[in-house]
């Protein structure tokens, strides 16, 4: 589980497709430390797991390149398929149990691509307009949350063909949300009670028998 505050921006530093998954390494510094074999990290919000950790020379400087294996349906359905050797991903550890949920709940599962149409100043922040999927638009509410490449964002305001939001200069400048163009595409996850409750309306929970007495 995730929160959608971004830790940090890793280095794409190569990526290797095999026969049976794509390894995919990025340098970090802030997420590496601390981190073991097998745990998780969300990159661009997709929840990948680390399956190799290389220290970066010169020693205590603290960077490493962190590896990960991505299965071919993981490449497929997120924006890391468009990644090359120096591109930007967002880069989060997992929630502590002990930590301040300062974004909000994000699982690390991508639900689909969304596209950039606008993206432009507006004062001193930014306008971003995303077109989203039609099977993701129902989740989408006026001041709801979103996940896009991983960060938690509010919805401005919602377009006939997706949604609209404002990136202030803060998030502009520790996101690789700075590398961003229109046309670019970017990973999306719905509020994950949108999809409960959606659930939990079509389905009917049946009543319990009672106990025999």
């Amino acid at each position: 589980m995730f929160t959608g505050i971004i830790e940090e921006t890793g280095q794409v530093e190569s990526v290797t497709p095999s026969r049976r998954a794509i390894r995919l390494v990025v340098s970090a510094r802030r997420c590496a430390q601390g981190l073991k074999l097998g745990d998780s990290v969300a990159v661009n919000g997709s929840c990948l797991t680390v399956v190799a950790i290389q220290k970066q020379k010169p020693a205590g400087r603290g960077g490493a390149h962190l590896h990960f294996e991505l299965l071919r349906e993981t490449w497929k359905l997120t924006n890391l398929q468009f990644t090359q050797p120096g591109s930007l991903v967002n880069l989060e550890r997992p929630l502590r149990a002990d930590a301040r949920l300062d974004g909000h709940f994000v699982t690390g599962h991508v639900d689909g691509l969304g596209r950039i149409t606008r993206w432009e100043r507006s004062g001193t922040d930014q306008v971003l307009e995303i077109a989203a999927p039609a099977a993701l638009r129902r989740y989408l509410v006026f001041k709801g949350s979103i996940a896009v490449d991983g960060i938690s964002l509010t919805l401005a305001a919602l377009t006939p063909g997706g949604f609209r939001i404002w990136i202030i200069p803060h998030t502009l400048e520790v996101t690789c949300l700075r590398d961003r163009q229109v046309g670019d595409a970017v990973n999306l996850e719905t509020d994950i009670l949108a999809k409960y409750v959606e659930k939990l309306l079509a389905r009917p929970t049946r009543r319990s028998r009672p106990m025999p007495r």
